[in-house]
């Protein structure tokens, strides 16, 4: 396939997307983005229903597409947006659960380290490390932004598994320090390292222990993510 007419998962063709991509895992949470966010968005990818829009927030042009489930997914994805499209800028906004005590449903993480035992980055690039970072300057600016809304964010290392379901009896034990546990962030930190791209998570705690959280219940409590990372993508 010429480059021109897109990739094997996504057919917006070159110069459909932005510099800048706001990224969560659900697609049809792109769209919801789109629609309420987005002045004359289009509609860049549907492949596999994985929804891509492109429009303008603010003046701007944004693209808001999904990533997917977990490590592969979005391995394939952001390679793709930074590779084939020349993205420069992912800004991750997805759901994980809660691991501090005092993190209440709903609260912000801003991701600064996020570790796997995955075997990804050492297959994909020959990397050995188990943490994986954000672009430093990128995340500081999100934490700006949320600072200006009077937001308030926890702030720490993430574990970014394989396993969504696992042996109950089996006792989580990450070696280091962990406040939330995902499924993506690990291999976006990956491909904007080796690709020497930019790269930032946000994460909201859709569960904890005691509760977790219903779609719709998430789609009306995300808007403050989704409104830091495009407040953040504005300045980029």
């Amino acid at each position: 396939m010429n480059q021109l007419d897109g990739t094997i998962h996504n057919n917006a063709k070159k110069g459909e997307i932005a510099k800048t991509v706001i990224m969560p895992g659900d697609p049809l949470r792109a769209k919801f983005i789109a629609e309420n966010y987005l002045d004359d968005y289009k509609e860049v990818n549907h492949v596999r229903n994985m929804f891509g829009y492109t429009g303008t927030y603010k003046g701007k042009q944004i693209t808001v597409m999904g990533s997917g489930m977990g490590i592969p997914s979005m391995a394939i994805y952001s390679y793709e947006l930074y590779d084939y499209y020349d993205v420069d800028n992912i800004i991750r906004i997805g759901s994980c659960g809660g691991y501090l005590p005092e993190m209440n449903l709903f609260d912000v993480v801003l991701v600064e380290a996020s570790y796997s035992s995955s075997s990804f980055g050492k297959v994909a690039f020959d990397y050995d490390d188990d943490l994986m970072y954000p672009d430093e300057q990128l995340t500081k600016k999100i934490e700006e932004i949320a600072n200006l809304k009077n937001k308030h964010i926890y702030k720490g290392i993430v574990s970014c598994g394989d396993a969504f379901y696992r042996n109950r009896d089996l006792d989580r034990k990450d070696p280091y320090p962990t406040i939330a546990g995902e499924m993506e962030s690990f291999a976006l930190f990956a491909n904007a390292r080796y690709l020497n791209k930019k790269a930032a998570c946000m994460l909201t705690v859709s569960d904890k222990k005691e509760r977790i959280t219903t779609p719709e219940e998430r789609q009306v409590a995300l808007r403050e993510m989704i409104e830091i990372a495009l407040d953040t993508a504005i300045t980029l």
